[in-house]
């Protein structure tokens, strides 16, 4: 799966570019909420795929210091406040990226890499 890093998960540019395409694409299925991470809410795991323990499920905005295996963004369609950013450090070096809302399009989930911290968690509008 895709690393919480800005290297493994920037593709910002190429976001961008798809923006207009992927909106006009028929609205994909959402997936099963993950292990106690109900509609509404951004949670972090230790494990990957959302998999172990439950680490973090928030419905607003959040800030700490918290070593993850994985997020998910299980929000809900809500005009300016429906997709995340996670403010993350691996090896010192600081990252934000954008997530979607379960089920898309674009990303909505990932797996961290070891070492990886998020510190910050943002609800925001569109990536």
């Amino acid at each position: 799966m895709t690393a919480m890093r800005r290297g493994a998960l920037g593709a910002g540019a190429v976001a961008v570019a798809l923006t207009g395409v992927l909106a006009t694409a028929p609205t994909a299925a959402a997936e099963a909420n993950p292990p106690g991470c109900p509609k509404g809410y951004f949670c972090a795991y230790s494990g990957p795929d959302q998999t172990g323990t439950l680490l973090l499920r928030v419905a607003g905005n959040w800030s700490g210091s918290l070593g993850v295996g994985s997020i998910f963004n299980n929000g809900v369609v809500y005009p300016g406040a429906d997709h995340v950013d996670v403010t993350s450090y691996l090896g010192g070096q600081p990252s934000t990226d954008c997530f979607h809302y379960n089920p898309g399009p674009g990303r909505y989930k990932a797996n961290a890499e070891p070492g990886l911290t998020i510190t910050r968690v943002v609800w925001r509008g569109e990536c």
